[in-house]
């Protein structure tokens, strides 16, 4: 399998465009020349208006809504290129979509994260690029290189910059059990102690804090995520914190906006001082808050794109 054309061609799909052109740009790069539109009837056209033969190509699209159309615009942006002699074809997901049906939950459910991953492989890409998907497992589903990125180093230096000297006076609080690990790297990473809220799901995308393990009181708190969806989990999360946590100020970091049904009504109720995001998916205009603060993940992908294409190991880049 060849990994290493005569050189690097960027293309965006229409979820991504913005990463794309940051990625490019810090490859001192144009993203490729491709128009990705609908016919009248819905069905997608994707037109490469030039040459990918023996190019390593890379198509950065994250899978966020509208899900399926966003997809579908990398399987056929992978057919087109395929059949156009690419010498590779890289899909960039910096948000994987589907990857919280990961397992079978209940009888006769699907595993739809592992039907994506088989549906981009059979279309034909050589390699996924993706940044903090859902569970790590995910990895496994494909036949083809996985490289995991992590953003827990951008939000941390975010946050360093914010805490300063005084690491005494915060703490990271994880939202749930699921997300402990990724918590105690990330208060590793920023110097500061732990708590854990304990909740459960009565139903899905709805939540009820039960306890708070730790100790928050008189101190600044750091929620930290790998998604945003309802923000029903951080949100309450962030409530029960100050009111039984006695905690004095709530920061929430995570990587991927997803911002679906009521997120931004709750996080506009909620005690949240500030929320960090990245941009692997982007943020409407309508839905972006004043305590909002977007970092870019185009930088981070860009030095993933050289290494891969200089067969160099990616792995100085997996820090989470």
């Amino acid at each position: 399998m060849n990994f290493h054309g005569k050189d690097i061609k960027i293309f965006a799909g229409n979820a991504s465009k913005k990463v794309a052109e940051s990625i490019a740009e810090n490859l001192s790069l144009k993203t490729g020349a491709s128009v990705v539109k609908k016919f009248s009837d819905g069905e997608i056209s994707v037109s490469l208006n030039e040459s990918v033969r023996g190019s390593d190509c890379f198509i950065v699209q994250s899978t966020c809504a509208p899900v399926n159309d966003n997809l579908m615009e990398i399987l056929i942006m992978i057919d087109a290129m395929k059949r156009a002699s690419a010498a590779s074809i890289t899909v960039v997901m910096p948000y994987y979509g589907y990857a919280r049906q990961d397992r079978k939950a209940k009888a006769r459910d699907p595993i739809t994260a592992k039907l994506c991953a088989d549906l981009i492989t059979s279309a034909g890409a050589d390699r996924v690029l993706t940044m903090d998907l859902h569970a790590n497992q995910i990895q496994g589903f494909f036949n083809i290189p996985v490289d995991h990125l992590y953003g827990a180093g951008l939000l941390a230096d975010h946050m360093k910059s914010k805490i300063g000297d005084n690491a005494n006076e915060w703490i990271v609080v994880s939202p749930d059990l699921g997300s402990v690990t990724r918590s105690r790297n990330f208060a590793e990473k920023i110097g500061t102690g732990l708590a854990i809220i304990d909740k459960r799901r009565p139903e899905p995308n709805v939540s009820e804090v039960m306890n708070i393990i730790g100790d928050a009181k008189g101190k600044k708190v750091i929620l930290v995520d790998d998604m945003i969806d309802t923000a029903g989990t951080l949100c309450n999360a962030a409530n029960a914190i100050v009111e039984r946590g006695g905690a004095t100020e709530v920061y929430a970091c995570a990587t991927h906006a997803v911002l679906s049904g009521d997120a931004i009504k709750n996080i506009k109720n909620s005690v949240i001082k500030e929320l960090v995001l990245l941009d692997t998916i982007p943020v409407p205009p309508e839905k972006m808050l004043d305590n909002f603060t977007i970092l870019s993940v185009g930088e981070l992908f860009a030095n993933a794109i050289k290494r891969i294409y200089e067969d160099e190991p990616v792995s100085p880049l997996y820090t989470k």
